[in-house]
């Protein structure tokens, strides 16, 4: 890992290293908050959870060969190197900030109410057409989350495709500090979290904090159908790119024809030219999630082809709208998550099928 030293490890969280000067210039291989997944040349930093503490499990890192310890909690000299912090959690956050600026990467950050993590598959398979991309894992898009992913990539990815999920004012903040996003992504404002965002234009507010580390030179892709997101005209002097199904929008989508419970189609038009693709997963939702895809392909100058070409490779996850054929029935698994839109979303697609 480009840079990730003991000895910078420690200047960076500001922690105190304790081992033999000798391992000081060591760098990590890889770093783990779960010591079951501790390999040699790794860093193991052990979190406090609410129902375990990663600090007693630090023996079984060291039996499976950490290389060093990031810790809370003074170890026995003989044990190995580590790095003696006040927090754990603050100091990873600070360690995936410091080496993401080691990297040659562009980020996409990815936030909204509903449909971060489809839409991040969705960018993740366009983009994948052309570049080596890294993308969060699941929905691992809290400030812990997001670290671990950032903690994954190495010097031969190109992209990182990072989601970003908040519930409070200051978390997208947070977030936007570790990423430095080069392309921003809003899916919608919905009604998510209200009792601590209070409204909608809370809601607005609290992802609009994923400005504040865009870079000077970023992108912006926004859904314009959206009537919160539409009063955003320029960040930063940077117009964003809208999309939706109205002609009006810089890509739009019309021609939308069900294929029952497993697929849509539809007609993109971008001013690059017009395509129809076959979206592998049904729902108007999805065409959204296409849409966004296209932006993001056309920004990283990828042919229609090739845009087309990743929305049909499109593939389902566990749990989200997954289509199980058993020998008598048909079982939609759709049971990872749920709110409000995303239920309306899903009944909407049994009543098209």
């Amino acid at each position: 890992m480009k840079n990730l030293t003991l000895e910078h490890l420690a200047d960076v969280c500001k922690g105190c290293y304790t081992g033999p000067d000798e391992k000081k210039n060591f760098c990590v291989t890889d770093i783990t908050t779960d010591s079951r997944q501790a390999t040699e040349g790794c860093l193991f930093i052990p979190i406090k959870g609410a129902r375990v503490d990663g600090h007693d499990c630090i023996g079984q890192a060291i039996d499976k060969s950490a290389a060093a310890v990031l810790t809370e909690k003074k170890l026995e000299e003989k044990a190995l190197p580590y790095i003696l912090v006040e927090s754990s959690l603050r100091a990873i956050k600070d360690i995936a900030e410091y080496y993401l600026r080691q990297l040659d990467i562009q980020v996409i950050g990815i936030a909204g109410s509903v449909g971060k993590t489809s839409t991040k598959e969705m960018v993740a398979a366009v983009l994948r057409q052309r570049y080596r991309v890294l993308k969060t894992e699941g929905n691992f898009n809290n400030e812990l989350g997001l670290s671990l992913t950032v903690l994954r990539l190495r010097e031969e990815d190109e992209i990182a495709i990072l989601e970003m999920g908040i519930s409070d004012f200051g978390e997208m903040h947070r977030l936007a500090k570790i990423a430095r996003p080069k392309t921003c992504i809003i899916t919608n404002i919905g009604w998510c979290h209200l009792e601590k965002l209070k409204t909608r234009d809370g809601i607005l507010k609290a992802k609009s904090e994923m400005f504040d580390f865009l870079q000077s030179n970023g992108r912006i892709i926004l859904n314009g159908d959206d009537d919160k997101l539409s009063g955003i005209k320029k960040v930063k002097g940077i117009r964003p790119c809208r999309f939706g199904m109205n002609p009006s929008h810089d890509i739009w989508a019309g021609e939308l024809e069900s294929r029952g419970m497993t697929k849509i189609s539809c007609q993109i038009h971008t001013p690059s030219g017009v395509f129809r693709t076959l979206i592998p997963m049904p729902g108007r939702h999805m065409v959204y999630n296409a849409l966004a895809g296209t932006a993001a392909g056309l920004m990283y100058g990828l042919t229609l082809k090739e845009i087309c070409k990743g929305i049909e490779s499109f593939k389902t996850l566990s749990g989200r709208f997954h289509i199980i054929e058993a020998s008598r029935y048909t079982v939609i698994d759709d049971s990872y998550n749920a709110n409000p839109a995303s239920m309306k979303a899903s009944l909407q697609v049994l009543q098209d099928g």
